[in-house]
């Protein structure tokens, strides 16, 4: 889907591009894969860049991802509306096209920042990093960055922040941890979004997706939603209270925290991380290594 993400590369052609495949190497003798490495590399260390900077401005970084039409930007303004008084926010916005949902959040008198990504089916760090230029961080609290709609790629690219939000809304059905578990093992918590649709699209079990969460050895929570309604949010809005407080208390530590990638980003990764750091989602880290 886009030419910068590996997303080119598939179960059914990477043969073609390790050792003894076709496209393996370039004309001049050159591993085509370096290529790909390459960029993963300089997303990392711009990652680090966004990440140290944000720790630098006391800023928690939340990157929030799902399916098209999930509900991010809707559970944004619900939050927004319930902790607007207590919290200084800002919202960095993905999306192919249009500044529909940058717009929806600057109604409500939060700054943000719309990056169309063109073809790109994720943000990556160095889209983010253009955007922290666009923001003033000073006395914020919570930046959110809405991952382009993908229940795929966006696990698989540090952006510089600091926790993965998946969402996971009624009419998409329990099975989805199950089908995209990539996106799901990335998750520091699951959000159940539309709940107030479950007496209507009753073939959604919310115990039956969380069984498939936790099939994939995760043991994140889960809460249930419904921001429309404005119903079921308390979970969600302590959740969001005690990560501020405890990327707070990292801080004055001399720490900072590196989310989770997928498994085969972690691999592709390889390149510039330390092995200790892969599979690690909680694993913390001084600020001057972030």
């Amino acid at each position: 889907m886009c030419d910068t993400c590996g997303c080119n590369i598939t179960p059914g052609n990477k043969h073609l591009v390790q050792t003894d495949g076709k496209l393996a190497r370039t004309q001049d003798g050159k591993t085509a894969v370096t290529v790909l490495k390459s960029l993963l590399s300089e997303n990392d260390h711009q990652a680090a860049h966004n990440r140290e900077h944000l720790d630098r401005q006391g800023v928690l970084a939340i990157n929030l991802m799902s399916s098209p039409g999930a509900g991010k930007t809707t559970l944004l303004e619900a939050t927004i509306d319930a902790l607007g008084g207590d919290y200084k926010f800002a919202v960095i916005e993905g999306d192919l096209e249009t500044e529909n949902d940058a717009e929806r959040i600057r109604a409500r008198g939060i700054p943000a920042v719309q990056i169309t990504t063109g073809n790109a089916c994720h943000l990556d760090a160095h889209m983010v990093h253009e955007a922290l230029h666009q923001l003033s961080l000073d006395g914020l609290d919570i930046l959110f960055i809405e991952n382009v709609g993908n229940l795929v790629c966006p696990a698989s690219f540090d952006l510089g922040q600091h926790r993965n939000v998946t969402l996971l809304s009624i009419p998409e059905g329990d099975d989805k941890p199950a089908k995209y578990p990539v996106i799901f093992r990335a998750a520091d918590v699951l959000v159940l979004t539309k709940t107030d649709l479950l007496p209507v699209l009753n073939d959604f079990d919310p115990d039956k997706a969380e069984r498939h969460l936790r099939a994939l050895a995760s043991q994140v929570p889960v809460l249930r939603a419904s921001a429309r309604k404005d119903t079921g949010l308390d979970g969600w809005l302590a959740w969001l209270r005690a990560e501020r407080d405890a990327h707070r208390h990292r801080l004055a530590q001399g720490e900072t925290l590196r989310p989770a990638i997928q498994p085969d980003g972690s691999r592709l990764h390889a390149l510039t991380e330390e092995p200790a750091q892969h599979g690690h989602r909680h694993t913390h880290h001084t600020a001057k290594d972030a």
